[in-house]
């Protein structure tokens, strides 16, 4: 199982794309192909923009589908983070039916 502690490579908001990207080519596309489960750990972070978690998660809804999210969880969100990543996982849902 990977664990990604998110704050440390973000900082308390998460707005950078161009980290969200290598987060998802560096650490989460290698872990998914050696069939491992992925647990991003949002401990510490106040927010986060719809952009940052577009690019770090719907490419990955877009190649292995929507029950990519049995193999990815999300830890410690706290209700704003909850809400912007059920907009990202529904827009991916409703861009693929």
């Amino acid at each position: 199982m990977l664990k990604i502690k998110l704050l440390g490579l973000v900082g308390a908001f998460a707005e950078n794309k161009d980290i969200a990207r290598d987060i998802r080519r560096q650490h989460l596309v290698p872990a998914l192909k050696q069939g491992q489960k992925i647990v991003l750990d949002f401990s510490g972070i106040d927010s986060a923009t719809q952009s940052f978690i577009h690019v770090l998660i719907s490419d990955l809804i877009r190649v292995h589908g929507i029950d990519i999210l049995d193999t990815v969880s999300f830890k410690a969100c706290n209700e704003t983070i909850k809400k912007i990543i059920n907009i990202v996982i529904n827009y991916m849902q409703e861009s693929q039916g």
